[in-house]
This record gives C-alpha cells, structure tokens and sequence, in this order.
C-alpha cells in the first residue's frame, strides 16, 4: 500500500492559500525525486481535528501576534505546541517567529509561542512594511538538495524578522544553517553605515534542527518550489523509513 502523507498548513491567518497551492503542484510534479511520497495531500488546518489527520505542519508568515491569539482562541495552541515535539514543522516568516525559543521586540504584555528551536528571533528585523526588499540566497556546502541549475533562490523579505543567536542545548538536535543572505542586505550596524560582520547571526535566514525548519522569508510567494521540496522530501519523508520515527501513522 503507497504511503499516504498529509502535509496541514495552518490557516488562521496570513499566506496559507500560497503555501497549499505550491505543495498542492509539488504533489503534481512529474519529478523521480517525488515517487519516495506516492501520495502528498495537503489540507488547510484550523481546528485541532484537522491538525490531528496531518502528518507535518506549514506555518505560514502573517502577523505571528495575532496566529497566536487565534490559535488560543480556537483551542489549537496546545496541540500545536505538541505537534511541534513531534512531527515535522516549518514556520516561514511568522511561522518562524513562533517556532523560536525566544524572542526580541515582542508586543506589549508578552507573546505566547509554540518553541522548539533553540534559537533567538527578533521582530520586524529589518523595519516596516515599506523596507521590504528581496535577496539573493547563499545556500550552505551541507544543503546541497537546495541547489539547482537553475539559478539562485531569490528570498522575498516583508517585515521580516531576523535571527539574532543560535542557543546551546545538548538536549536537542544540532541546528543546521541552510542559507543566508549577504551581510550587504542586512540593516547598516549605526548611523555611520557600517556593515554588519561576516558572522552576523542576522545573516542565517533558513534553519534546520532535527524535524522542524525555519525560514525568515516567504519562500511560498516565489515560483521556485525548492524549499517546499526539500521539507517534504529532506525533513518530513525520512521519518517514515526510520524505525525510531516520530510519525505514527
């Protein structure tokens, strides 16, 4: 019998329709690489029935302030937060502010947050709606299935948020860098324009530990399906060959 794998997006707010409709073409694509998953559904996820059909988990970006709110509201924070223990999880953008341990630039009055990577995001890294801007990615030497001929990824940056500091915990998976941008493209360090140095943690804008990932652009408004692929195909697909997988299917 096919392995049969539902990818949920969570769609309480923001870019869920972009996600749902890349992962809906990538289940499509007559590609070898997509025969390891013989079966891809991706579904919308608002209440915590629906959160309990799906093997792996999109965040998408919106207002993360607001997802949170949303998610209590509708009963869906707490089995989020154990969803995230367990199965594959990718927060893009907002997404990715809620998948942090901790944060910097939280509103008034605290923001809950679902955790699970061990590294430190700030809001609105690079300023308002309006300093939006997109970059080129630099993919690291070890996410090689990032890479393509066809060119680089271009990343679209709306108010997006940055990463500060990656924490130690000898309790979790090792955090794997996966692209960063140019330290060209990050805010001048003062008002005399000087650059940021070349280990600035804000340049790191893809992150991997373990089953979740995190990106800190939208990689769902690009036509460039890569890191959509390598989630369902990297992350999510070999937790169904492991005997210790999380998945229960």
């Amino acid at each position: 019998m096919p392995i049969q794998v539902t990818v949920g997006v969570l769609a309480l707010q923001g870019a869920f329709a972009e996600h749902l409709a890349t992962l809906n073409a990538l289940a499509t694509k007559s590609c070898t690489k997509v025969k390891s998953l013989p079966s891809l559904t991706a579904k919308l996820v608002r209440t915590p029935e629906e959160l309990d059909t799906c093997d792996a988990l999109i965040i998408p970006g919106g207002e993360s302030t607001t997802m949170a709110i949303l998610a209590r509201n509708t009963g869906l924070l707490e089995p989020l937060r154990q969803f995230v223990r367990t199965k594959p999880v990718w927060g893009t953008c907002a997404g990715a502010i809620l998948l942090a341990e901790s944060i910097e630039g939280g509103k008034k009055g605290g923001q809950e947050l679902l955790g699970g990577m061990s590294v430190k995001i700030g809001r609105n890294g690079f300023g308002s709606q309006i300093d939006s801007f997109e970059a080129t990615l630099i993919s690291a030497p070890d996410a090689k299935a990032l890479a393509k001929k066809e060119g680089d990824f271009v990343g679209v940056f709306i108010r997006a948020p940055v990463v500060l500091g990656i924490e130690s915990d000898p309790s979790r998976p090792e955090v794997q860098i996966l692209a960063k941008i140019a330290p060209q493209a990050l805010p001048p360090l003062d008002e005399e324009g000087t650059l940021p140095h070349d280990d600035d943690p804000r340049m790191i804008v893809a992150l991997r530990q373990g089953h979740l990932m995190l990106t800190t652009f939208h990689p769902e408004l690009t036509k460039d399906d890569r890191f959509h692929e390598y989630f369902v195909l990297e992350v999510i697909a070999p937790l169904f060959s492991s005997p210790s997988s999380p998945i229960d299917k």
